[in-house]
């Protein structure tokens, strides 16, 4: 699974919610959790102390890190913006058409509670984690 940076957001704040206690539940069960680049620059930029950036950073790089070529991915996200975006949807944010591109090119779930991500869905083979 990949947890998107809205799920990380609110385990990180520790906000109990569903979501972020299965993400929770995840890291402490040693179950595999994956990140893509854009994710983990989301977290680290909201980052406000360096106490903070240490012990999150020390979090995150315990994690399954997902590579690909940056030139792979953009080519594969921009024809996901625009795929959609000639079906009369417009995605918000460029980042969620990368996040979901690694999640379809590894064939795993993502978990997220960006609307964004369900009109990707609709569109596309991202498979979203349902409750």
């Amino acid at each position: 699974m990949i947890f998107d940076t809205s799920v990380w957001i609110d385990f990180l704040r520790g906000k109990k919610t569903g979501l972020a206690d299965l993400l929770q539940h995840r890291i402490l069960e040693d179950e595999k959790v994956f990140i893509c680049p854009p994710i983990y620059q989301e977290i680290l930029q909201g980052i406000k102390t360096e106490n903070e950036l240490v012990e999150i950073k020390q979090l995150l790089t315990s994690l399954d890190f997902l590579s690909l070529d940056p030139y792979f991915v953009a080519e594969g996200a921009a024809k996901i913006f625009r795929d959609i975006q000639r079906k009369g949807v417009t995605i918000r944010k460029p980042n969620d058409c990368i996040i979901a591109f690694y999640a379809i090119h590894f064939n795993l779930k993502l978990v997220h509670s960006d609307s964004d991500f369900d009109k990707i869905a609709k569109h596309t083979s991202l498979k979203i984690y349902k409750k």
